[in-house]
């Protein structure tokens, strides 16, 4: 199996785990103040990374350390506003619709700030993606609410994240950048919490339980996979595979809150669905036409 491969099936399972990561985030916030929960689920995340990166982080740059800690308060300024959208959300779905058009940002936003043209499957199955996103969000009309601008933020916020993140990731070893970037998003929770919230007396041992698979599998393992799977992938090419998370965070909305899923939001899964195929599908034949 090719590192290009590897890397495409990595991302893949990146985003049913950030799907997951939807419903352990909206059960855990019930008993939870919003911020205080990013806070400490990243940096107790950090925490059960760190005895794995000690040894590179002692030997990482002083540049480079400060270069993902800029990194990482580009992740944590877009998991605030996320989590604060997610609090004031009623339903998912939606949230995950707008969250991904930040993939669809990545290669547009990469294009002024590093010079990196997308490549030309990328504007074929760039309207797809965005039909499909479109049917998902807007089928069943669109309710104006402040959630929406929020959301909307917070995707801009994650472009941002994205491209530097892989230009981090060439630099800085995966588990050590990811580490970093969970610390830094964690401070960056626990002193908006210290300023804005006030946390309950009591905490339910079922609150804790989403608390805890917040914090290993949909931070620690997830940022992992993502970091990796970035480092051997383009930015336009890892955008669009991440596009499949609002398809998985459909289905599971579907299966845990009762969801409903008409014709449109069928529709739009099998538009995005639709767009990743072309891409890989057309890359491919665009590649092996130039090698002949």
């Amino acid at each position: 199996m090719t590192l290009d491969r590897r890397a495409d099936l990595i991302l893949i399972a990146t985003t049913m785990l950030a799907a997951a990561g939807w419903i352990f985030s909206k059960e855990a916030i019930q008993g939870l103040p919003p911020f205080g929960f990013v806070g400490t689920r990243f940096v107790l995340a950090s925490m059960f990374l760190l005895p794995f990166c000690f040894s590179a982080l002692k030997k990482v740059s002083r540049g480079d350390l400060f270069r993902a800690m800029g990194v990482g308060c580009l992740l944590g300024s877009a998991l605030l506003l996320w989590i604060f959208a997610v609090s004031v959300s009623d339903t998912l779905g939606e949230g995950a619709f707008i969250m991904s058009l930040s993939m669809l940002f990545v290669p547009l936003v990469a294009w002024p700030l590093f010079r990196q043209r997308p490549p030309r499957m990328f504007w074929f199955s760039l309207p797809l993606a965005f039909g499909g996103l479109m049917l998902l969000s807007l089928g069943g009309g669109w309710q104006q609410s402040a959630s929406q601008i929020w959301f909307g933020l917070a995707a801009l916020m994650l472009a941002l994240h994205f491209n530097f993140n892989s230009r981090c990731a060439q630099r800085i070893p995966a588990l050590l950048l990811t580490c970093i970037q969970l610390f830094v998003t964690g401070i960056m929770g626990l002193v908006a919490s210290l300023a804005f919230e006030t946390w309950p007396q009591h905490v339910g041992i079922d609150i804790w339980g989403w608390f805890a698979m917040s914090v290993v599998i949909a931070t620690s393992l997830r940022y992992v996979m993502q970091t990796t799977g970035q480092k051997h992938s383009t930015a336009a090419n890892a955008a669009i595979i991440m596009v499949l998370e609002p398809v998985w965070t459909v289905f599971l909305s579907i299966l845990w809150y009762g969801e409903q899923m008409p014709i449109n939001k069928v529709l739009g899964c099998t538009l995005i669905l639709m767009s990743l195929l072309i891409y890989r599908g057309g890359a491919k034949i665009m590649t092996k036409l130039k090698a002949a």
